[in-house]
Protein backbone atom coordinates (compact mmCIF):
# COMPACT_ATOMS: atom_id res chain seq x y z
CA UNK A 1 0.00 0.00 0.00
CA UNK A 2 1.17 3.53 -0.78
CA UNK A 3 1.48 6.02 2.00
CA UNK A 4 -0.63 9.17 1.68
CA UNK A 5 2.35 11.33 0.68
CA UNK A 6 3.51 8.85 -1.90
CA UNK A 7 0.03 8.54 -3.40
CA UNK A 8 -0.30 12.33 -3.74
CA UNK A 9 3.15 12.46 -5.35
CA UNK A 10 2.13 9.94 -8.02
CA UNK A 11 -1.20 11.66 -8.67
CA UNK A 12 0.54 15.01 -8.99
CA UNK A 13 3.06 13.59 -11.45
CA UNK A 14 0.26 12.18 -13.60
CA UNK A 15 -1.67 15.47 -13.50
CA UNK A 16 1.34 17.63 -14.39
CA UNK A 17 3.27 15.39 -16.78
CA UNK A 18 0.35 13.90 -18.67
CA UNK A 19 2.77 11.57 -20.46
CA UNK A 20 2.82 8.73 -17.92
CA UNK A 21 0.33 6.02 -17.04
CA UNK A 22 1.53 3.91 -14.11
CA UNK A 23 0.61 0.39 -13.12
CA UNK A 24 1.27 -0.55 -9.50
CA UNK A 25 2.77 -3.92 -10.40
CA UNK A 26 5.30 -2.19 -12.68
CA UNK A 27 5.90 0.91 -10.57
CA UNK A 28 9.41 -0.15 -9.62
CA UNK A 29 10.34 -1.13 -13.17
CA UNK A 30 12.10 2.21 -13.71
CA UNK A 31 12.44 3.31 -17.29
CA UNK A 32 12.80 7.01 -16.60
CA UNK A 33 14.02 9.70 -19.03
CA UNK A 34 16.65 12.05 -17.61
CA UNK A 35 15.58 15.21 -19.49
CA UNK A 36 19.04 15.98 -20.92
CA UNK A 37 18.16 16.03 -24.62
CA UNK A 38 16.87 18.90 -26.78
CA UNK A 39 13.90 16.67 -27.59
CA UNK A 40 13.57 14.42 -24.56
CA UNK A 41 12.67 10.76 -24.49
CA UNK A 42 9.16 9.96 -23.30
CA UNK A 43 7.92 6.77 -21.64
CA UNK A 44 4.22 5.89 -21.59
CA UNK A 45 3.32 2.79 -19.60
CA UNK A 46 0.39 0.78 -20.92
CA UNK A 47 -0.04 -2.27 -18.72
CA UNK A 48 3.25 -4.16 -19.01
CA UNK A 49 4.46 -2.25 -22.06
CA UNK A 50 6.81 0.74 -21.77
CA UNK A 51 6.33 2.72 -24.97
CA UNK A 52 9.41 4.84 -25.64
CA UNK A 53 8.85 7.77 -27.94
CA UNK A 54 10.46 11.13 -28.60
CA UNK A 55 14.23 11.36 -28.44
CA UNK A 56 16.50 13.61 -30.47
CA UNK A 57 17.17 12.68 -34.09
CA UNK A 58 20.27 13.64 -36.09
CA UNK A 59 20.12 12.33 -39.62
CA UNK A 60 19.26 8.65 -39.31
CA UNK A 61 20.52 8.42 -35.71
CA UNK A 62 17.95 8.63 -32.90
CA UNK A 63 19.27 9.46 -29.41
CA UNK A 64 17.57 8.47 -26.14
CA UNK A 65 18.71 9.25 -22.61
CA UNK A 66 17.44 7.64 -19.38
CA UNK A 67 17.98 8.16 -15.68
CA UNK A 68 17.18 4.48 -15.11
CA UNK A 69 16.39 1.62 -17.42
CA UNK A 70 15.25 -1.80 -16.19
CA UNK A 71 12.60 -4.15 -17.56
CA UNK A 72 10.80 -6.71 -15.33
CA UNK A 73 9.82 -10.25 -16.21
CA UNK A 74 6.80 -9.97 -18.48
CA UNK A 75 7.52 -6.34 -19.33
CA UNK A 76 8.34 -4.89 -22.75
CA UNK A 77 10.48 -1.85 -23.50
CA UNK A 78 9.30 -0.78 -26.94
CA UNK A 79 11.31 1.80 -28.88
CA UNK A 80 8.72 3.32 -31.22
CA UNK A 81 11.20 4.73 -33.70
CA UNK A 82 10.43 5.80 -37.23
CA UNK A 83 11.32 3.41 -40.02
CA UNK A 84 13.84 5.91 -41.38
CA UNK A 85 16.03 5.46 -38.26
CA UNK A 86 19.21 3.46 -38.85
CA UNK A 87 20.72 3.59 -35.35
CA UNK A 88 18.95 3.92 -31.99
CA UNK A 89 21.55 5.13 -29.50
CA UNK A 90 20.45 5.02 -25.86
CA UNK A 91 22.33 5.83 -22.67
CA UNK A 92 21.62 5.34 -18.95
CA UNK A 93 23.04 8.12 -16.81
CA UNK A 94 21.71 7.59 -13.28
CA UNK A 95 24.39 5.29 -11.88
CA UNK A 96 22.28 2.15 -11.33
CA UNK A 97 22.63 -1.22 -13.06
CA UNK A 98 20.12 -2.05 -15.79
CA UNK A 99 18.27 -5.28 -14.98
CA UNK A 100 16.67 -6.57 -18.16
CA UNK A 101 14.35 -9.53 -17.50
CA UNK A 102 11.76 -8.79 -20.17
CA UNK A 103 11.67 -7.87 -23.84
CA UNK A 104 13.48 -5.04 -25.63
CA UNK A 105 11.85 -4.23 -28.97
CA UNK A 106 12.51 -1.74 -31.78
CA UNK A 107 10.84 -1.01 -35.11
CA UNK A 108 12.12 -1.70 -38.60
CA UNK A 109 15.72 -2.68 -39.25
CA UNK A 110 17.36 -0.21 -36.84
CA UNK A 111 20.52 -1.14 -34.94
CA UNK A 112 20.17 -0.65 -31.17
CA UNK A 113 23.07 0.60 -29.03
CA UNK A 114 22.44 0.31 -25.28
CA UNK A 115 24.96 2.07 -23.03
CA UNK A 116 25.10 1.88 -19.23
CA UNK A 117 28.51 2.39 -17.55
CA UNK A 118 27.18 1.01 -14.25
CA UNK A 119 26.44 -2.46 -15.61
CA UNK A 120 23.91 -4.55 -17.49
CA UNK A 121 22.24 -7.78 -16.34
CA UNK A 122 20.12 -9.77 -18.78
CA UNK A 123 17.98 -11.98 -16.58
CA UNK A 124 16.66 -15.49 -17.28
CA UNK A 125 13.63 -14.14 -19.18
CA UNK A 126 15.37 -11.44 -21.21
CA UNK A 127 14.61 -11.26 -24.94
CA UNK A 128 15.49 -9.12 -27.94
CA UNK A 129 13.20 -8.27 -30.84
CA UNK A 130 15.19 -5.86 -33.00
CA UNK A 131 15.47 -5.75 -36.78
CA UNK A 132 19.15 -4.82 -36.85
CA UNK A 133 22.25 -5.47 -34.76
CA UNK A 134 22.47 -5.03 -30.99
CA UNK A 135 25.34 -3.58 -28.97
CA UNK A 136 25.21 -3.75 -25.16
CA UNK A 137 28.09 -1.90 -23.51
CA UNK A 138 29.26 -0.44 -20.20
CA UNK A 139 31.38 2.15 -21.99
CA UNK A 140 31.11 5.76 -20.82
CA UNK A 141 30.50 7.22 -24.26
CA UNK A 142 30.04 6.53 -27.95
CA UNK A 143 32.21 8.41 -30.43
CA UNK A 144 31.15 9.54 -33.90
CA UNK A 145 34.38 10.04 -35.81
CA UNK A 146 35.60 13.60 -35.32
CA UNK A 147 32.02 14.91 -35.05
CA UNK A 148 31.72 14.42 -31.29
CA UNK A 149 30.61 11.98 -28.59
CA UNK A 150 27.44 10.94 -26.79
CA UNK A 151 28.38 10.47 -23.13
CA UNK A 152 26.57 8.58 -20.36
CA UNK A 153 28.92 9.54 -17.52
CA UNK A 154 28.79 13.29 -18.22
CA UNK A 155 25.49 13.61 -20.08
CA UNK A 156 25.94 15.98 -22.98
CA UNK A 157 23.60 17.30 -25.62
CA UNK A 158 24.21 15.38 -28.85
CA UNK A 159 25.49 17.61 -31.62
CA UNK A 160 23.32 17.92 -34.75
CA UNK A 161 26.47 16.76 -36.56
CA UNK A 162 26.26 13.24 -35.09
CA UNK A 163 24.69 11.89 -38.26
CA UNK A 164 27.35 9.30 -39.13
CA UNK A 165 27.62 5.74 -37.81
CA UNK A 166 29.16 5.30 -34.34
CA UNK A 167 32.92 4.79 -34.65
CA UNK A 168 34.08 3.80 -31.14
CA UNK A 169 33.12 2.94 -27.57
CA UNK A 170 35.04 5.03 -25.04
CA UNK A 171 35.92 3.64 -21.60
CA UNK A 172 37.24 6.25 -19.16
CA UNK A 173 36.52 4.50 -15.85
CA UNK A 174 39.16 2.43 -14.04
CA UNK A 175 36.81 -0.55 -13.55
CA UNK A 176 34.25 -0.78 -16.37
CA UNK A 177 30.86 -2.18 -15.41
CA UNK A 178 30.09 -5.89 -15.66
CA UNK A 179 27.77 -7.42 -18.26
CA UNK A 180 25.92 -10.62 -17.29
CA UNK A 181 23.69 -12.69 -19.55
CA UNK A 182 21.44 -15.34 -18.00
CA UNK A 183 18.84 -15.24 -20.76
CA UNK A 184 16.94 -18.43 -21.48
CA UNK A 185 13.92 -16.61 -22.82
CA UNK A 186 12.26 -18.00 -25.96
CA UNK A 187 14.04 -16.99 -29.18
CA UNK A 188 11.75 -18.65 -31.76
CA UNK A 189 13.24 -21.47 -33.88
CA UNK A 190 16.73 -21.95 -35.23
CA UNK A 191 17.47 -22.67 -38.88
CA UNK A 192 16.71 -26.37 -38.42
CA UNK A 193 13.29 -25.76 -36.87
CA UNK A 194 14.28 -26.37 -33.25
CA UNK A 195 13.03 -24.08 -30.49
CA UNK A 196 15.92 -22.11 -29.00
CA UNK A 197 16.44 -19.67 -26.15
CA UNK A 198 18.56 -16.65 -25.32
CA UNK A 199 19.30 -13.23 -26.78
CA UNK A 200 18.95 -13.33 -30.56
CA UNK A 201 19.39 -10.87 -33.41
CA UNK A 202 18.14 -11.44 -36.97
CA UNK A 203 20.14 -13.83 -39.13
CA UNK A 204 23.23 -12.20 -40.59
CA UNK A 205 23.26 -9.38 -38.03
CA UNK A 206 25.67 -8.70 -35.15
CA UNK A 207 25.39 -9.04 -31.37
CA UNK A 208 28.17 -7.35 -29.39
CA UNK A 209 28.66 -7.26 -25.61
CA UNK A 210 31.50 -4.89 -24.72
CA UNK A 211 32.23 -4.06 -21.09
CA UNK A 212 34.28 -5.01 -18.08
CA UNK A 213 34.01 -8.68 -17.10
CA UNK A 214 31.54 -10.53 -19.34
CA UNK A 215 29.62 -13.39 -17.69
CA UNK A 216 27.43 -15.68 -19.81
CA UNK A 217 25.80 -17.63 -16.97
CA UNK A 218 23.54 -20.26 -18.53
CA UNK A 219 22.40 -17.76 -21.15
CA UNK A 220 22.32 -18.01 -24.92
CA UNK A 221 23.58 -15.65 -27.62
CA UNK A 222 22.44 -16.27 -31.21
CA UNK A 223 23.21 -14.58 -34.53
CA UNK A 224 22.87 -17.27 -37.20
CA UNK A 225 25.18 -16.47 -40.10
CA UNK A 226 26.06 -13.23 -38.32
CA UNK A 227 28.62 -12.01 -35.83
CA UNK A 228 28.86 -12.35 -32.04
CA UNK A 229 31.61 -10.58 -30.11
CA UNK A 230 32.44 -10.60 -26.39
CA UNK A 231 34.98 -7.99 -25.34
CA UNK A 232 36.17 -7.36 -21.79
CA UNK A 233 38.21 -4.30 -20.76
CA UNK A 234 39.80 -3.85 -17.33
CA UNK A 235 41.12 -0.29 -17.72
CA UNK A 236 40.46 2.90 -19.66
CA UNK A 237 40.66 2.57 -23.41
CA UNK A 238 38.63 2.64 -26.59
CA UNK A 239 37.09 -0.04 -28.77
CA UNK A 240 36.64 0.83 -32.42
CA UNK A 241 33.40 0.05 -34.25
CA UNK A 242 33.19 -0.81 -37.91
CA UNK A 243 29.80 -0.96 -39.62
CA UNK A 244 29.68 -2.40 -43.15
CA UNK A 245 26.23 -3.24 -44.44
CA UNK A 246 24.54 -5.56 -41.96
CA UNK A 247 27.81 -6.42 -40.21
CA UNK A 248 29.06 -4.63 -37.10
CA UNK A 249 32.48 -5.54 -35.71
CA UNK A 250 34.81 -4.19 -33.04
CA UNK A 251 38.50 -3.32 -33.09
CA UNK A 252 40.43 -3.67 -29.82
CA UNK A 253 43.92 -2.10 -29.65
CA UNK A 254 46.64 -4.44 -28.39
CA UNK A 255 47.66 -2.07 -25.59
CA UNK A 256 44.26 -2.05 -23.89
CA UNK A 257 44.17 -4.07 -20.66
CA UNK A 258 41.59 -6.87 -20.91
CA UNK A 259 39.04 -8.20 -18.43
CA UNK A 260 37.72 -11.76 -18.02
CA UNK A 261 35.08 -13.50 -20.12
CA UNK A 262 33.34 -16.58 -18.73
CA UNK A 263 30.70 -19.02 -19.97
CA UNK A 264 29.15 -21.40 -17.46
CA UNK A 265 26.09 -23.56 -16.73
CA UNK A 266 25.39 -24.62 -20.31
CA UNK A 267 25.91 -21.18 -21.86
CA UNK A 268 25.86 -21.17 -25.66
CA UNK A 269 27.13 -18.79 -28.34
CA UNK A 270 25.87 -19.90 -31.76
CA UNK A 271 26.40 -18.40 -35.24
CA UNK A 272 25.90 -21.51 -37.41
CA UNK A 273 24.05 -20.67 -40.60
CA UNK A 274 23.92 -21.19 -44.34
CA UNK A 275 26.89 -18.89 -44.85
CA UNK A 276 29.25 -16.80 -42.72
CA UNK A 277 28.99 -16.68 -38.94
CA UNK A 278 31.86 -15.36 -36.80
CA UNK A 279 32.59 -15.50 -33.07
CA UNK A 280 35.22 -13.20 -31.61
CA UNK A 281 36.28 -13.06 -27.96
CA UNK A 282 38.76 -10.52 -26.57
CA UNK A 283 39.67 -11.16 -22.94
CA UNK A 284 42.31 -11.51 -20.28
CA UNK A 285 41.16 -14.94 -19.06
CA UNK A 286 38.55 -16.95 -20.95
CA UNK A 287 36.76 -19.72 -19.07
CA UNK A 288 34.26 -22.22 -20.49
CA UNK A 289 32.75 -24.62 -17.95
CA UNK A 290 29.59 -26.60 -17.26
CA UNK A 291 28.98 -27.85 -20.83
CA UNK A 292 29.22 -24.40 -22.37
CA UNK A 293 29.62 -24.11 -26.14
CA UNK A 294 30.93 -21.90 -28.92
CA UNK A 295 29.32 -23.09 -32.16
CA UNK A 296 30.19 -21.89 -35.65
CA UNK A 297 30.11 -23.45 -39.11
CA UNK A 298 27.54 -24.40 -41.72
CA UNK A 299 24.25 -25.76 -40.41
CA UNK A 300 22.59 -28.97 -41.58
CA UNK A 301 20.77 -28.99 -44.94
CA UNK A 302 21.08 -25.24 -45.52
CA UNK A 303 24.05 -24.51 -47.73
CA UNK A 304 25.25 -24.36 -51.33
CA UNK A 305 28.61 -25.54 -52.70
CA UNK A 306 29.76 -21.90 -52.50
CA UNK A 307 28.92 -21.51 -48.81
CA UNK A 308 31.75 -20.37 -46.58
CA UNK A 309 31.60 -20.50 -42.81
CA UNK A 310 33.12 -17.83 -40.57
CA UNK A 311 35.84 -18.12 -37.95
CA UNK A 312 36.08 -18.49 -34.18
CA UNK A 313 38.68 -15.96 -33.02
CA UNK A 314 39.91 -15.98 -29.43
CA UNK A 315 42.48 -13.56 -28.11
CA UNK A 316 43.09 -14.03 -24.38
CA UNK A 317 46.18 -12.41 -22.93
CA UNK A 318 46.07 -14.63 -19.83
CA UNK A 319 44.69 -18.17 -19.69
CA UNK A 320 42.06 -19.95 -21.78
CA UNK A 321 40.34 -22.80 -19.89
CA UNK A 322 37.85 -25.35 -21.22
CA UNK A 323 36.45 -27.89 -18.78
CA UNK A 324 33.40 -30.01 -17.88
CA UNK A 325 32.41 -31.07 -21.41
CA UNK A 326 32.67 -27.57 -22.84
CA UNK A 327 33.16 -27.33 -26.59
CA UNK A 328 34.52 -25.02 -29.27
CA UNK A 329 33.28 -26.29 -32.64
CA UNK A 330 33.46 -25.01 -36.21
CA UNK A 331 32.08 -27.72 -38.47
CA UNK A 332 30.29 -28.52 -41.71
CA UNK A 333 27.15 -30.33 -40.60
CA UNK A 334 25.29 -33.27 -42.12
CA UNK A 335 23.72 -32.88 -45.59
CA UNK A 336 25.46 -29.55 -46.14
CA UNK A 337 28.15 -28.44 -48.53
CA UNK A 338 30.76 -25.72 -48.71
CA UNK A 339 33.73 -25.04 -46.43
CA UNK A 340 33.89 -24.13 -42.78
CA UNK A 341 36.08 -21.47 -41.23
CA UNK A 342 38.90 -21.82 -38.73
CA UNK A 343 39.38 -21.80 -34.97
CA UNK A 344 42.16 -19.34 -34.10
CA UNK A 345 43.32 -19.10 -30.49
CA UNK A 346 46.00 -16.68 -29.32
CA UNK A 347 46.56 -16.90 -25.57
CA UNK A 348 49.04 -17.09 -22.73
CA UNK A 349 48.11 -20.66 -21.74
CA UNK A 350 45.46 -23.09 -23.00
CA UNK A 351 44.07 -25.79 -20.67
CA UNK A 352 41.52 -28.47 -21.60
CA UNK A 353 40.20 -30.94 -19.03
CA UNK A 354 37.19 -33.06 -18.02
CA UNK A 355 36.02 -34.04 -21.53
CA UNK A 356 36.49 -30.62 -23.12
CA UNK A 357 36.78 -30.51 -26.93
CA UNK A 358 38.00 -28.25 -29.72
CA UNK A 359 36.74 -29.55 -33.05
CA UNK A 360 36.85 -28.67 -36.76
CA UNK A 361 35.28 -31.45 -38.81
CA UNK A 362 33.30 -32.12 -41.95
CA UNK A 363 30.14 -34.20 -41.76
CA UNK A 364 28.87 -33.10 -45.18
CA UNK A 365 30.34 -32.36 -48.61
CA UNK A 366 33.23 -29.97 -48.32
CA UNK A 367 36.47 -29.29 -46.48
CA UNK A 368 36.85 -28.68 -42.76
CA UNK A 369 38.57 -25.58 -41.46
CA UNK A 370 41.82 -25.49 -39.50
CA UNK A 371 42.85 -25.01 -35.87
CA UNK A 372 45.63 -22.53 -35.13
CA UNK A 373 46.82 -22.28 -31.51
CA UNK A 374 49.46 -19.75 -30.51
CA UNK A 375 50.31 -19.91 -26.79
CA UNK A 376 53.18 -17.99 -25.22
CA UNK A 377 53.25 -20.50 -22.36
CA UNK A 378 51.72 -24.00 -22.03
CA UNK A 379 49.08 -26.01 -23.86
CA UNK A 380 47.71 -28.78 -21.64
CA UNK A 381 45.13 -31.53 -22.29
CA UNK A 382 44.02 -33.81 -19.44
CA UNK A 383 41.55 -36.77 -19.21
CA UNK A 384 40.53 -39.53 -21.60
CA UNK A 385 37.71 -37.74 -23.44
CA UNK A 386 39.53 -34.43 -23.73
CA UNK A 387 40.66 -33.73 -27.29
CA UNK A 388 41.61 -31.34 -30.05
CA UNK A 389 40.73 -32.94 -33.37
CA UNK A 390 39.57 -32.76 -36.97
CA UNK A 391 37.62 -35.55 -38.69
CA UNK A 392 36.23 -36.49 -42.06
CA UNK A 393 33.32 -38.43 -40.58
CA UNK A 394 31.40 -41.39 -41.97
CA UNK A 395 29.33 -40.29 -44.96
CA UNK A 396 31.34 -37.09 -45.43
CA UNK A 397 33.20 -36.09 -48.60
CA UNK A 398 36.02 -33.59 -48.15
CA UNK A 399 39.38 -33.00 -46.57
CA UNK A 400 40.08 -32.64 -42.88
CA UNK A 401 41.56 -29.53 -41.32
CA UNK A 402 45.10 -28.90 -40.14
CA UNK A 403 46.05 -28.72 -36.46
CA UNK A 404 48.80 -26.17 -35.84
CA UNK A 405 50.18 -25.60 -32.35
CA UNK A 406 52.93 -23.15 -31.53
CA UNK A 407 53.63 -22.97 -27.79
CA UNK A 408 56.33 -23.10 -25.15
CA UNK A 409 55.16 -26.55 -24.08
CA UNK A 410 52.51 -29.11 -25.07
CA UNK A 411 51.40 -31.74 -22.55
CA UNK A 412 48.85 -34.54 -23.06
CA UNK A 413 48.09 -36.75 -20.07
CA UNK A 414 45.63 -39.31 -18.69
CA UNK A 415 44.28 -40.41 -22.07
CA UNK A 416 43.88 -37.00 -23.72
CA UNK A 417 44.23 -36.90 -27.49
CA UNK A 418 45.28 -34.65 -30.34
CA UNK A 419 44.48 -35.99 -33.77
CA UNK A 420 43.04 -36.00 -37.26
CA UNK A 421 41.30 -38.88 -39.00
CA UNK A 422 39.13 -40.14 -41.84
CA UNK A 423 36.40 -42.33 -40.35
CA UNK A 424 35.24 -45.63 -41.85
CA UNK A 425 31.74 -46.89 -42.57
CA UNK A 426 29.23 -46.61 -39.73
CA UNK A 427 25.81 -48.24 -39.98
CA UNK A 428 24.23 -47.10 -43.24
CA UNK A 429 26.84 -44.39 -43.74
CA UNK A 430 29.63 -44.93 -46.25
CA UNK A 431 33.28 -44.45 -45.27
CA UNK A 432 34.53 -40.90 -45.12
CA UNK A 433 36.05 -39.85 -48.44
CA UNK A 434 38.98 -37.44 -48.32
CA UNK A 435 42.37 -36.83 -46.79
CA UNK A 436 43.01 -36.27 -43.13
CA UNK A 437 44.53 -33.00 -41.94
CA UNK A 438 48.18 -32.52 -41.09
CA UNK A 439 49.41 -31.93 -37.55
CA UNK A 440 52.18 -29.37 -37.06
CA UNK A 441 53.66 -28.85 -33.59
CA UNK A 442 56.36 -26.32 -32.77
CA UNK A 443 57.30 -26.20 -29.08
CA UNK A 444 60.17 -26.10 -26.63
CA UNK A 445 58.97 -29.31 -24.94
CA UNK A 446 56.42 -32.03 -25.73
CA UNK A 447 55.17 -34.53 -23.18
CA UNK A 448 52.67 -37.40 -23.68
CA UNK A 449 51.91 -39.78 -20.82
CA UNK A 450 49.37 -42.06 -19.14
CA UNK A 451 47.67 -43.32 -22.29
CA UNK A 452 47.47 -40.03 -24.18
CA UNK A 453 47.57 -40.05 -27.99
CA UNK A 454 48.92 -37.95 -30.82
CA UNK A 455 47.64 -39.48 -34.03
CA UNK A 456 46.66 -39.06 -37.65
CA UNK A 457 44.85 -42.01 -39.19
CA UNK A 458 42.33 -43.25 -41.71
CA UNK A 459 39.87 -46.14 -41.81
CA UNK A 460 37.98 -44.45 -44.63
CA UNK A 461 38.79 -43.71 -48.26
CA UNK A 462 41.73 -41.33 -48.25
CA UNK A 463 45.15 -40.70 -46.82
CA UNK A 464 46.05 -39.86 -43.27
CA UNK A 465 47.66 -36.51 -42.65
CA UNK A 466 51.29 -36.04 -41.68
CA UNK A 467 52.64 -35.31 -38.19
CA UNK A 468 55.46 -32.79 -37.83
CA UNK A 469 57.09 -32.10 -34.46
CA UNK A 470 59.70 -29.42 -33.85
CA UNK A 471 60.86 -29.40 -30.22
CA UNK A 472 63.92 -27.43 -29.19
CA UNK A 473 64.31 -29.03 -25.76
CA UNK A 474 62.49 -32.19 -24.63
CA UNK A 475 60.19 -34.84 -26.13
CA UNK A 476 58.82 -37.36 -23.64
CA UNK A 477 56.53 -40.41 -24.16
CA UNK A 478 55.61 -42.51 -21.14
CA UNK A 479 53.11 -45.10 -19.84
CA UNK A 480 51.54 -46.64 -22.98
CA UNK A 481 51.32 -43.34 -24.81
CA UNK A 482 51.18 -43.45 -28.63
CA UNK A 483 52.22 -41.18 -31.45
CA UNK A 484 50.99 -42.73 -34.68
CA UNK A 485 50.22 -42.08 -38.32
CA UNK A 486 48.14 -44.82 -39.93
CA UNK A 487 47.33 -44.85 -43.62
Amino acid sequence: MFGLGTAWEWLLRIAIGGAYVFSASYADAQITPDRTLPNNSNVIINGSIFNITGGTQAGRNLFHSFQQFSVPNGGTASFNNGLDVLNIISRVTGGSVSNIDGLIRANGAANLFFLNPSGIVFGPNAQLNVGGSFVGSTANAIQFGNMGIFSASTPNTPSPLLTINPSALLFTQINPGVITNQSQGPAQQDLTGQNVTGLRVPDGRSLLLVGGNINIDGGGLRAYGGNIELTGLAAPGSVGLNIVGNSLTSIVPNNVQRADVSLNNGAEVNVRGANGGDIKIQARNLNLAGQSKLRAGIESSLSTPDSRGGNVEINATGTTNLTEQSVISNSLREQSSGKTGDVNITTGSLNLSKDALINVSTLGKGDAGNIFIQASNAVSLVDSNTAIYSSVTSGAVGNGGRLNINADSLTLTDGASLGTDVVGALGTLSPGLGNGGNINIKVRSLSLNNGSQLSSGTSGQGNAGSISIQATDLVSFANLTSCTRKK
